[in-house]
Formats: C-alpha cells, structure tokens, sequence
C-alpha cells in the first residue's frame, strides 16, 4: 500500500519533468565579461518571442515551437549580438552571452533617412540616433526641451510671456523642421511645441534626427531637417513603468506607461503624461511671469496586432489637453481678453492617429495613415486668436531588393485644412496635396553605394513640385565610412502658423506681396570613424560639413519699423553653412561621453548687403559625461551645452538691451542610484550656473509697465516718441528672448519599471 501511495504521489513529478523536457527554453545571463547588463532586449528574429534581462542580467524564453533560430540582443551602450540556436529537440538551452561595449550611438537600426530599417553604419544617409538613456541624463518634461543637448539642435523659446517656441536645425528657424511620429508628419505648423510635448518617455524608443533637406522623402517642410520620434514595440516595452520628478520651482511631471496583453495576437501600450506648474515666480522684477503656468495631461494608445507572417499592422492615438498661460502677476481668468491686465491665456486641445498595415501580398506593401485635429483658443492681452487646424496624411510603399538594387516606390496624399480669426485668413485654407516617389539605392561594389530619389508634388496654389536628392556612401575601411548627400528641399509658408510674434498684439503684420514657396539645396558631407584600443575602450567620430542655399526664402522684417513685422521673399540668397561634429566615447571603467560642437554662418544677402539671421548662434557646444560606480551602482550626469552671440529684436537705435547676446550655458549634474529592485532614485541640480538672460540688460520685456501702449505717444509718421514715461520711445515687446528664465534649481525624482 506505502508502495503504492508513492508512485501516486511520484507520477505527476515525473510527468511534469517530463513536460519540462518535452519543452524547448532558454535560460541564459548577460554580461560585460564583469557585471550583469540590465534591461537588454532578447528576442527571436521573426517570432514574437522576445524578453528584457533582469537586474542580475538573467533571463529566460518559454514555450518556444520547434526551429532553428536568430537570437538577437541589443540594449544601449554595448554592440549587437547574434548568435543561431537549433530548437529541433526539445529540452533547456543555457547561455551566457557577453557584450562588447560600444558608443552609444552607433550601430542602432534606423529608418528615416531611407524608409527602410537598416544599421546606422550601413545607411548611406547620416542619421542621428538618441535613445531614453540619453534623456534621462537630464531630465525634462517634454521632448522640446530635452533636445537642448543635442549638437546643432536648439529648442528656441518664441516669446517672455508663453514661452511657446520651436526647433532650430543648424541655425534654421523651426518651420523648416518637419517633427514626426513613427514616420508620419504628424506635427507642423500650429502644433510643433505642443505635439513635442507629452510624449511619455517610457514610450519612446529612440529619437533619429536628420540634419538637411529630406523633402524627396517627406515633402514639404523637411527643408532644413527632420525629426523622427518612434515608439516602442510591444517587445520592447515594460510591463509597467513609472516615472515622476519635482523641481525647486514647484514643476510636477509623472509618465506612466503599461503594456497590456489580449490574447495572444493583441498588445497595446498605454501611455499617459501630466505635468503641471502653478507657481507665480517673478525673479527679474518685471512684474510678469518668469515661467508659464502649465497644466497639461496626455494619454497616448498604441495597438500592436500579430499576423501570419510577421505583416506589420498597429494603430496608434493620442489626446492632448493644455491650460497655459503668463504675464502679469496680478492676472486671473476674469481678466482674459481684456485690457485691464495683460496675460497670454491657451487653451489647446489636439487629437492624433496614425498607423501601418502591411498589405496581404508576397510583394512588400506598406500602408501608412496619419491624421491630428488641432484646436486652440488664445488670447495676448485684448488679441484673441482662434484657430483650427487638421492634417490629414496617407502614404502607400513598394519595397523591393532587385539584382543589387534595392528600390522603393511610394505615392502619398496630403490633406492640410487651417482657419482662424485673423484678416489674413478671410477664407478657410483648404488644399490636397498629392505625391509620387521613387528611390534606388544601389550597390556599385562591396564598398560603394549610391542612393538616387525623386519626388513628385502637385499644390494648386504653386503648381508641379520635384525634388531630387542623392546619397553616395564609401566604406573605406572596416572602421572608416564617407557618405556625401545632395538634396533639395522645399516648404509652402502659412505665417500664423508659425510665427507666434505675428499673434502677440505687439506688432502689425504686414505682407507685401503674394508669397512663393521657399526652395533648397543642400550639400553634406559626413565622416564616421570606429576606433577599437586594446584596453577596451572604445571611440567615434561623426563629423559633417554642410550648405544649404534657399531661394524665395520669407523672413520676417523686425527691424524696419518697431510697430511691423514685415514679410516678403527674399530678393536675393540665403544660406546656412558650417562644421559639426560629434565624438563619444565608452570606457571599460564605467566612463563615457559625448561632446558636440557646431560652427555656423547663417546668413541673408540682399541688394548687395549680407546680415546674419537674428536669433542665429554663431557656435554652439553641447556635452553629456557619464561616470558609474558600478560597486555601488551609483551614476553620475553632467550635460550642459555652450552657445555663441546671436542678433537680438531689439526695437530700435535707442533700445537700451543688447543688440547681441553673450556667450552663455546652461549646465546640470543629476546623481542616480540602480541598487533598488525594479527601482531608480536620481535628483540633481539644473542651471549651475543660475544663468539667465536678464543678466547685462536693464529690462528684458520692452514697457512691461504698459503692456496694452496706454501711454505711448506717437508722431505724424507713426513713430514712437520719446517722453518722460518712454525715455527710450519703445512699445510693449516680449519677444526679446533667446533663454530660458529659469534659474538654478533642484529636482528629485523616482522611476520604476516592471518587465
């Protein structure tokens, strides 16, 4: 009887060994050769099989069909890993895989530069690469402003009093950026800051950022360059993850994002982002608001569908709801639109969504779709402005690799709809804008390529518009790779879309003349050297000469009249010009950096007299420094960037604030410590320095004491004059600004993650 209580209770032990055996798993750890790797992506090239390593660099697979396999790794800071796994037999696979360290920007999977996935090393135009990791070096509430320590880019704030703003690209103003997600141009003109805004970082996979004209790609727009936000996919992404910080000035920003499964062939990502700031500091003594107050949420969808071979189909949303507003201490809501005391209020509400089908064919047939209703309601001051804007975007590739040629074929259509309360818009702008396209990137030998494009595009307003690039790349080594791109590009200008002085009730816009498209053509050329030591470490070097040249360029007059901005196309040329590069670099110790640095000319010439651009730097330098106490498993931030004089709006001859600005920086330090389970503790110090641009100038809003010009005297010609109020004959001004009005300030902050 004992004999057989036994094997009753021995059997299912041994069936369920037996079932343990029966299944094929992976059971492995990942490592430097020293210390566990955390959070490295493992998955199975072409399954949905896929898994992160845990703290200790441990991870297991289950539940793998029988096959032979790709198993991939990659996880920031170290070079992809490969290896193939026969799965035929049933049983445990253990492995210990070792990464080799790299930079951290060099041999990620890009897309944009071609709309095709390929090494960043291998694309035969030069994209930039920045993941979460560099953004939590230091940490921001959106993306606008974490783009700050990216060389050669510069988030540039549009105004004292909002604080709304845009993205400059080696020197070119922001409308000549195009922004977008998951590939699909999702923001421009009215939304650039806020489709920049609310974006949980735990979301995010990577930022690829391309310096130059990509018109024959994405139209128009993407003249001066092109930003590229991609989410993650479901296998990259925690289960759960969290991430909040507060800051000396009482700023409270919490990203939150979860993966969650239906099934087996459904997953969606959530993602939800709430900032808010409701502080009234006041530190330069203008009476105004030195910060805009903020309240602001975010919630953000994307749905990934699993289909029969591997097809791409998911779907993705986002709602986006902002109260802001700045001026006057003294303002509340009562006051909105009046002329008692002055305030910018916005409210703004957008919704977006966008996609990718694979279509069910042999032939690789991609359809994308993209589409965002913009809402705002604003005032500035007694000036309202109203306005509507919706975007509508469809795009339909062919992909296909032929005898050495690896070609794609596109066609697209664009629906741009804008209407506001302005004179300058009488009648709603309405306009389809249908594309054709076509790429060849061809492999002359085993190491030189050349990539030739053109884009076709019809606007009713401006009749037939083609856009050539081309793209030759030379490996002339293992480690050394030359790449020289020529493109055009092209751009259809809405000004109050664009220009937030033309809104501010401050200056008279005035056009001259019915407005061209703007045109371009660009030069670049990019080197990238991989240099390997024999202790380890590990460097690269991303340098860049570029020249861009626009014809029909519009840019905005501030100086002829104070009371005017003018606008009119240039008679005559102008052009962005100069030197970038990058070097990083990774040692074995724990040490790494990135330094940047750009030299510029952006220039206009007209009549035979050459001006620089205002609001221009004429260099710029940005750094991010890294140190880990491995021991201890504390890590060390210091970024900061470094830019040169730039023209200023001033209002005159007897403007008493500098007309150029000096040399300034901004630099930070943030501490944080891993050695919690699933959790991270960082706080640190922004603003070292507490540099503001208040310092050097009397003022920096122009008749802060007189927002509304109740007590401006004008002459028979229109001029200011000078009287004992208005020593200076100035007007209410604020769009003297070309910093941030915070000063040095602390913040603490805490991140968790579920895998």
């Amino acid at each position: 009887m004992r004999n057989l209580t036994f094997m009753l209770l021995t059997i299912p032990f041994l069936f369920g060994f037996d079932l343990e055996a029966q299944e094929r798993r992976i059971k492995g750890t990942v490592t430097d050769g020293a210390f566990p790797v955390p959070f490295a992506n493992i998955y199975l090239v072409g399954t949905a099989l896929g898994t992160t390593s845990n703290e200790a660099g441990t991870f297991t697979l289950n539940h793998i069909p029988p096959g032979e396999y790709q198993l991939r790794v990659k996880v920031l800071g170290y070079r992809p890993y490969k290896e193939t796994i026969d799965l035929r037999r049933p049983g445990l696979l253990k492995l210990d895989i070792v990464l080799n360290a790299t930079a951290e920007q060099l041999e990620e999977t890009v897309v944009t530069g071609t709309l095709k996935a390929v090494s960043r090393s291998e694309s035969p135009v030069p994209v930039e690469v920045y993941s979460p990791t560099f953004l939590k070096k230091n940490p921001t509430a959106n993306i606008f402003e974490a783009l700050q320590n990216v060389n050669g880019v510069r988030p540039q704030i549009n105004c004292n009093v909002c604080n709304t703003g845009d993205i400059h690209i080696n020197g070119l103003e922001g409308p000549y950026t195009l922004v977008l997600i998951d590939g699909m141009p999702i923001v421009s003109g009215l939304g650039t800051v806020y489709g920049l805004s609310g974006i949980p970082n735990s979301l995010i996979e990577q930022i690829e950022i391309v310096k130059g004209p990509a018109s024959s790609l994405y139209g128009s727009e993407a003249v001066g360059g092109l930003i590229n936000i991609i989410t993650k996919n479901s296998l990259d992404a925690p289960d759960l993850s969290i991430d909040a910080f507060a800051t000396g000035w009482g700023e409270y920003n919490l990203d939150a994002g979860a993966k969650i499964n239906f099934g087996t062939k459904t997953d969606m990502l959530l993602g939800v982002n709430y900032f808010n700031y409701d502080e009234r500091i006041d530190n330069n003594g203008d009476n105004f608001t030195d910060l805009t107050l903020q309240d602001r949420v975010s919630v953000f969808q994307k749905w990934s569908f699993h289909r029969n071979k591997s097809r791409i189909f998911s779907l993705a949303g986002r709602y986006f709801y902002e109260d802001r507003w700045g001026g006057e201490l003294q303002w509340i809501p009562e006051y909105r639109g009046g002329d008692e005391i002055y305030g910018e209020s916005i409210y703004t509400r957008r919704w977006e969504v966008l996609g990718k089908y694979q279509l069910p064919f042999d032939e690789k047939l991609m359809l994308s779709f993209s589409y965002n209703d913009h809402n705002q309601n604003s005032v500035y001051g007694d000036v309202p402005y109203l306005a509507d804007q919706r975007i509508g975007f469809g795009q339909l590739t062919w992909d296909r690799t032929i005898k050495g040629h690896d070609l794609l074929l596109g066609t697209s259509l664009r629906y741009n709809y804008y209407d506001d309360n302005t004179p300058a818009t009488e009648v709603a702008d309405e306009v389809l804008i249908p594309s054709i396209f076509f790429q060849d990137e061809m492999e002359l030998s085993k190491n030189h390529s050349l990539l030739l494009g053109l884009r076709y595009d019809h606007d009713k307003r401006h009749g037939n518009i083609l856009t050539p690039r081309a793209a030759y790349r030379w490996r002339l080594g293992d480690n050394d790779i030359l790449r020289f791109n020529a493109g055009t590009g092209f751009r259809v200008v809405n000004l109050f879309t664009e220009e937030h002085a033309a809104l501010t009730g401050a200056r008279d816009v005035v056009v001259t003349e019915e407005l061209k498209p703007e045109r371009s053509i660009n030069f670049n050329l990019n080197y990238l050297k991989k240099i390997y030591t024999d202790k380890g470490a590990f460097f690269s070097l991303d340098a860049s000469l570029f020249h861009t040249r626009f014809s029909n360029a519009i840019l905005p007059d501030y100086d002829t009249h104070p009371d005017q901005i003018i606008y009119d196309n240039l008679k005559g040329r102008s052009i962005s010009q100069g030197i970038s590069a990058n070097i990083d670099g990774v040692f074995p110790n724990g040490l790494k950096f990135l330094l940047g640095a750009t030299v510029q000319d952006v220039s206009q010439t007209e009549n035979g007299t050459k001006q620089r651009q205002i609001l221009t730097e004429s260099f710029t330098g940005t750094w991010g420094v890294t140190y880990s106490f491995r021991s201890i498993q504390l890590a060390i931030d210091y970024t900061g960037n470094l830019y040169g004089p730039m023209r200023l709006p001033v209002l005159g001859e007897q403007d008493p604030r500098k007309d150029q600005s000096p040399t300034w920086s901004i630099q930070n330090i943030q501490f944080t410590y891993s050695g919690l389970d699933n959790f991270e503790i960082y706080g640190g110090i922004k603003n070292l320095l507490d540099w503001t641009p208040n310092r050097g100038n009397p003022f920096i809003i122009a008749r802060a004491n007189d927002p509304f010009d109740k007590n401006v005297d004008y002459g028979p010609n229109g001029d200011v004059l000078a009287t004992a109020d208005n020593p200076y004959a100035l007007t209410f001004d604020p769009s003297y600004v070309y910093g941030p009005n915070q000063g040095l300030r602390g913040f603490l902050g805490l991140r968790y993650r579920l895998d």
